[in-house]
């Protein structure tokens, strides 16, 4: 089979990095994955897979070794707000994410890449816009003065600013995201890195019917969250375009996490209560907003927040079986 273009995908053994390898396969992309380890609940659709730690340069220069049409830079330090938002990660996410792009966006450009996307986050906005939960400022204009809550946000905020100035000093064609809270099936569930969709819908699956699930916080702060096939769609539609953001992909259907967790109970046809508990919570509100995608690439994720959770709740409602059925002990 021919191909018609070559793409490298950075952090292919991921979440988001392994559905992407997917969707570049279908296009007809050959494909070369990079990841410190091969993906966790699938086997990658990549045409070559190295395992291999973006943080070392050679590592980077090895994997440069073909002129590829588009490369995404999605390999980062991450996880949800057990990982994030306790500050106990934070010296490794900001030295292991920062070295990672450090390394990609010079070598990118010493080698000629055509067209690189970067993954950043809505953890880039500023606290102070997102303490009411009804009414959360994440416009892509919003972003300074800066004030993430995380170091995590820090980060790809200078990630962003990098890969920028590599465009204007250099003229790396770049091309930012900022993803709102991705979810879908084939994520972490349960290894501490997951994220609210995934750790309730865990929780869900594995209380039995009458029995009661915990949850951070008051259940009152809110938050949108995008289904993983309508995160490749953005993805795709921005680096085929002329627009180099950085430009949100979300949804713009808010929740509170009560509400998120009262809809995976329904959902999973159970009668479960609702206790909270003390726990990391992040910001107080978050909402994706999509006039500028809309404006740019005239499109933007419309998706209902069910439909994605139907599909995604009973993938973690299948592997938590399998681990009952196996003995295994794990994350609860």
């Amino acid at each position: 089979m021919s191909h018609s273009k070559y793409a490298l995908v950075c952090g292919a053994g991921g979440f988001i990095g392994g559905h992407l390898v997917k969707k570049l396969k279908d296009e007809g992309f050959w494909i070369k994955g990079v990841d410190l380890k091969h993906h966790e609940f699938c086997k990658s659709a990549a045409d070559d897979f190295v395992i291999g730690d973006l943080r070392d340069p050679s590592v980077c220069r090895d994997i440069l070794d073909m002129p590829f049409d588009e490369v995404y830079q999605l390999a980062a330090d991450m996880g949800g707000a057990g990982y994030i938002f306790t500050g106990e990660h934070d010296s490794e996410v900001m030295h292991n994410s920062a070295m990672i792009n450090l390394n990609m966006v010079d070598l990118c450009f010493k080698v000629g890449i055509k067209k690189i996307f970067y993954s950043s986050s809505a953890c880039v906005y500023p606290n102070y816009n997102q303490i009411n939960p009804d009414s959360p400022k994440c416009s892509e204009d919003s972003t300074y003065p800066a004030a993430p809550d995380s170091e995590y946000g820090w980060e790809k905020l200078f990630s962003e600013r990098m890969y920028l100035s590599y465009y204007r000093n250099n003229g790396l064609n770049v091309r930012i995201a900022r993803f709102h809270n991705i979810f879908g099936p084939e994520g972490a569930w349960n290894n501490g890195k997951e994220k609210a969709p995934a750790a309730l819908c865990r929780k869900v699956a594995k209380t039995p019917n009458g029995g009661e699930i915990e949850i951070w916080g008051d259940g009152k702060q809110t938050r949108s969250f995008l289904y993983i096939d309508e995160c490749l769609e953005g993805i795709r539609r921005l680096m085929d375009s002329d627009f180099i953001g950085p430009v949100n992909i979300g949804s713009e259907e808010m929740i509170t996490i009560d509400g998120l967790a009262r809809m995976i109970i329904d959902i999973a046809g159970k009668k479960l209560t609702i206790k909270h508990v003390e726990g990391p919570l992040g910001v107080r509100g978050r909402n994706s907003d999509n006039r500028l995608i809309l404006d740019k690439l005239g499109w933007k994720p419309t998706q209902p927040l069910r439909k994605g959770m139907e599909k995604t709740y009973q993938w973690i409602a299948e592997q938590v079986k399998e681990r009952q059925l196996s003995g295994d002990n794990y994350h609860s």
